[in-house]
């Protein structure tokens, strides 16, 4: 084991791409830990890690280029990086057949494995005679069963397959793509198993989940499946054949008569992780401290948990402001309850040093009101005005925003006072999610 005083650091991990499903994951996962500092490149301008990460880093070679190991080991250098986290198929095979290149250690792992798990073909060559894979057919098979699955053999989430009734649509798809491999249809349940395994190849945890819903090959709608004992099975064997370090995963899909057969391994973390995080199995960092060869526990939470996704929206506002001015009925406080998303805006500004005042025309003890939600200690000016009184009156610091539920009062102040004024179901542009 490492010197212990090596552990006590803060990490440095870069997260490339940033911008994938799995890079957003491995974000969640690692951006509010103490143990590490989280850095997130991408080589497009356009990507969601840019929203999300705080050390963002744009303009990294895509990974074909015949300068991005010398650019990212530029990279690695100024910024200090411990550790690369990849989060792409392809650059996870690229990275692992770097390592002896770069200038820090790839969290993944070993090169032979993350060749194998790249290539659909390889992956049923190699487990062939140790579990259900696919029936594979040639174009000019006779035998064909119909429907079949068209699928590359390197490739990931379901894009450029297809399914087939006929030789005709067969001829069509290959036209398209000649390299598709031309695989039986399988038309039950499809699960992911995710998996870790340690720095000395034990098996520590293998967990299945149950794809109920998928949109462009990604896990939208899943839960656990914790009896199913199968999983673990087909978990040991493929470990037992492959060597794998940290996180990985598997997908299998059944027969018509139930029986499991594999679809694909990956070596890498999956964009639905965050499911058994949010059990207690912090994937991405367990595999940070098994990369710096510590002993890991694992343990969950075995409650009822299912995880639905779909697009969020995050923004970039160019808008300066050093005090806030906002109301409280319907506003901070909706239906006699704290609105959440207020609050959260609230504290961000806090956490900024930006001023906020609250203006209202509260018919009751404001003072007691505030007490009432625990919202006293928030604002740095609170002013309560009577019916006849305007808002605007009493806005006088700048740079400065407003945010009010009645359109009349925010016509009233962007008019009078020409500050941006913003309804409640706006906040969401002010949120600042880079951590």
């Amino acid at each position: 084991m490492e010197n212990k005083e090596q552990f006590l650091r803060e990490k440095n991990i870069l997260v490339f791409p940033c911008g994938s499903e799995i890079g957003l994951e491995i974000h969640k996962a690692l951006s509010y830990s103490t143990h590490v500092e989280v850095f997130g490149a991408s080589s497009v301008s356009s990507n969601h890690g840019k929203y999300v990460y705080k050390n963002y880093i744009e303009k990294v070679p895509f990974v074909e280029d015949d300068e991005f190991i010398d650019k990212l080991n530029l990279l690695i250098d100024n910024h200090k990086i411990d550790f690369v986290f990849p989060a792409h198929d392809s650059v996870v095979l690229k990275l692992a057949e770097s390592q002896n290149e770069l200038h820090c250690k790839v969290i993944g792992s070993p090169v032979e494995t993350c060749r194998i798990c790249r290539s659909k073909k390889l992956t049923y060559e190699t487990f062939i005679s140790l579990l259900a894979v696919p029936k594979t057919y040639k174009r000019l098979d006779n035998d064909i069963e119909f429907p079949i699955f068209l699928k590359p053999s390197v490739g990931q989430g379901s894009k450029s397959t297809f399914i087939a009734n006929s030789k005709e649509e067969v001829s069509f798809c290959l036209e398209q793509n000649n390299s598709l491999l031309l695989l039986e249809f399988l038309p039950g349940r499809e699960y992911t198993i995710d998996c870790f395994t340690d720095r000395h190849g034990v098996l520590r945890f293998a967990g299945g989940r149950e794809r109920l819903r998928i949109s462009n090959g990604i896990s939208v709608d899943t839960y656990p499946v914790f009896t199913d004992e199968r999983f673990k099975k087909l978990a040991d064997t493929i470990n037992k054949t492959l060597k794998f370090r940290g996180a990985w995963f598997f997908q299998v899909k059944e027969r018509s008569d139930g029986e499991l057969v594999l679809l694909e391994i990956a070596p890498r973390i999956a964009g639905a992780m965050g499911l058994y995080r949010n059990c207690g199995i912090n994937m991405p960092l367990l595999s940070v401290f098994d990369a710096q060869n510590m002993d890991v526990e694992i343990y969950y939470n075995n409650y009822l948990i299912e995880m639905d996704r779909a697009l969020i929206n995050r923004f970039t506002v160019k808008l300066d402001y050093q005090h806030v001015y906002i109301d409280l009925e319907d506003t901070v406080i909706l239906n006699n309850r704290v609105n959440i998303w207020i609050i959260a805006f609230l504290y961000q500004c806090l956490n900024k040093g930006i001023k906020i005042h609250l203006i209202s025309r509260h018919r009751g003890n404001i003072e007691e009101t505030l007490q009432k939600y625990r919202l006293e200690s928030i604002f740095d000016t609170v002013t309560n005005i009577n019916q006849l009184e305007e808002k605007s009156d009493y806005i006088k610091e700048s740079p400065a925003i407003f945010i009010d539920d009645s359109f009349s009062e925010r016509k009233q102040i962007f008019e009078k006072k020409g500050i941006p004024t913003f309804d409640i179901n706006s906040i969401e542009c002010l949120l600042d999610w880079r951590v």
